[in-house]
């Protein structure tokens, strides 16, 4: 498979790419990843709560 240098691709191509990354990933890697994402997701909701 051709990979692109930058995020720009047909979306089922990076959805597949996306599904190939995480099946390589470890479960831990996984728990981390996950855990990232609600990290973000909390502080970027105190922070839009704070602006109003």
């Amino acid at each position: 498979m051709n990979e692109s240098k930058l995020n720009h691709d047909h979306p089922s191509k990076m959805e597949a790419r996306y599904i190939n990354e995480v099946k390589k990933m470890t479960p831990q890697q996984r728990y981390e990843k996950l855990m990232a994402i609600i990290q973000l997701s909390y502080i970027l909701k105190k922070a839009k709560q704070k602006s109003i």
